[in-house]
């Protein structure tokens, strides 16, 4: 389908205006292989960019040739995927360097480390042809009841998190990848996921954090991704990504961004339910956003959000001179991005084990022949999860352990504890939690089974839980990590 099938779009915007509309989207679609008719449209038109997810995945050389393909239609294309590292991560399947996520890293506490875990994701990437990352978080985690930054972010101290992205964006620079902090002006003081809901920040101007998003601009950073959280100290009225006052006076006039400003996906709820993908295409463009991110496979998003803002260019709703302005930040940044390096040198294999390590920092536990209860939230829906669980890793270092996965309440709690204790048997028990005090279903399935094996281990694999020794992630190198320590396989 395109534009000229809608008959609500007319033709009457002049050819390169049309383009720079269409500079100003990034889009998700289906496929591994073939590219889809309605996006070789989009980018012959000047699409200006595409975001790639686990569905686009199969293995390296696949993902490869998906991206020679895509050049092959516009070589000014920008790939851009979500890289962050840890748990969440697309690339799983296409052979991923294993990091921990940004939290393990902000506890170890070694800049030089966090450069050698980025590089290894952005030196991944460039072989993938891969040249833009949605990474790296640059929220502080602020709250105890924060639903969606927690171990995403490198810490809980804007001085620590501001450190880590420098040397994060510095090592993605040198290999020639975009790099992209976000989510502005932060995420980590809401206690609201804006995937399912507007979130709202109720600090006073003086204590929001926007100390990293300094710094990483002072990196250099060239991307910025905005937050669909309202703001009141700033903007009571409307989310990050709608509003003028944020996007325009705070980041282009304050902190003096010149980089290109790309929204958090139109069809998180905070966006969708409230002001639906197309209108908030239209208005975060208006507000001083460069590009808005479509990620949905289903095409017929995207052209809703791009026949929105062609309209809104025809009746002077949105300025000519706003949408020429952010198409010509999006193709500065392709012209220094979209092309992948010729040659990728190799990596630090090592470094994201060695990390991961380091950020456990207790003494063995040594627990041999356990039964391992793994406890944890079912994935988010939104976020990638590679699968990883603690019995796996337990095992590759101890084949005698057994244990027991609880992804999710259960609906019979005293059952389910039951049957892990009859599974158990005389075996050391070890339960691993993450983020109880988030999931409390979590709480009451290990205190019962702490009642009756007085005993047990007790690990933590989100923050930390109490006394629990803890991973600070669910990457497969965090819980190879603690099974070590559990195993006591130093």
């Amino acid at each position: 389908m395109t534009h000229t099938e809608h008959p609500s779009v007319r033709t009457a915007l002049p050819v390169d205006l049309d383009e720079a509309a269409h500079r100003c989207l990034v889009a998700g679609f289906e496929g591994t292989t073939v590219v889809p008719d309605t996006l070789k449209r989009l980018i012959d038109r000047g699409l200006g960019g595409v975001i790639l997810f686990t569905r686009n995945v199969r293995d390296a050389e696949q993902v490869r040739r998906l991206t020679d393909t895509l050049r092959a239609l516009r070589p000014d294309l920008l790939v851009a995927i979500d890289n962050e590292g840890g748990g969440i991560g697309h690339l799983v399947a296409a052979g991923a360097p294993e990091v921990p996520g940004s939290y393990a890293l902000g506890v170890v506490d070694d800049p030089a480390l966090t450069a050698r875990c980025a590089d290894a994701l952005a030196g991944h990437l460039a072989a993938l042809g891969i040249t833009a990352s949605y990474a790296p978080v640059a929220d502080v985690q602020r709250r105890a009841d924060n639903p969606i930054v927690r171990t995403r972010a490198f810490g809980s101290e804007p001085e620590l998190v501001s450190r880590h992205l420098s040397a994060w964006i510095a090592a993605t620079e040198a290999r020639g990848i975009a790099s992209c902090a976000k989510h502005f002006p932060g995420h980590g003081g809401t206690h609201t996921d804006s995937h399912h809901e507007l979130a709202v920040d109720p600090r006073p101007y003086e204590e929001l954090d926007l100390e990293p998003f300094r710094a990483a601009i002072a990196a250099g950073v060239p991307m910025l991704m905005s937050a669909h959280v309202v703001f009141p100290a700033l903007d009571a009225n409307r989310p990050a990504t709608l509003s003028r006052r944020i996007l325009g006076d705070l980041l282009r006039h304050e902190l003096e961004f010149e980089g290109v400003l790309v929204s958090d996906a139109l069809e998180m709820k905070a966006i969708a339910d409230l002001y639906g993908e197309a209108a908030g295409a239209r208005i975060a463009l208006a507000a001083g956003a460069d590009q808005v991110i479509v990620a949905v496979p289903d095409l017929r998003v995207t052209l809703e959000c791009r026949d929105a803002v062609l309209e809104a260019l025809r009746e002077g709703v949105l300025a000519e001179e706003r949408i020429r302005e952010a198409a010509g930040r999006v193709q500065r940044l392709v012209e220094r991005y979209a092309t992948p390096a010729a040659e990728v040198a190799p990596w630090d294999a090592e470094a994201g084990l060695e990390a991961a390590r380091r950020a456990v920092r207790v003494p063995p536990v040594g627990v041999r022949g356990a039964h391992v209860v793994d406890l944890f939230p079912a994935p988010h829906p939104a976020l990638n999860w590679g699968g990883e669980d603690l019995l796996t890793q337990v095992l590759a270092v101890d084949p005698t352990a057994t244990g027991t996965a609880v992804a999710g309440e259960p609906a019979d709690l005293e059952g389910v504890a039951a049957e892990i204790l009859a599974k158990a048997g005389g075996a050391p028990l070890v339960v691993a939690t993450c983020d109880a005090g988030l999931y409390p279903w979590q709480g009451r399935l290990r205190d019962v089974l702490l009642a009756r094996r007085p005993a047990a281990v007790q690990v933590a694999t989100g923050l930390p839980d109490g006394g629990a020794v803890c991973s600070y992630g669910r990457g497969r190198v965090n819980l190879r990590a603690l099974a070590e320590v559990v195993v006591g396989a130093w």
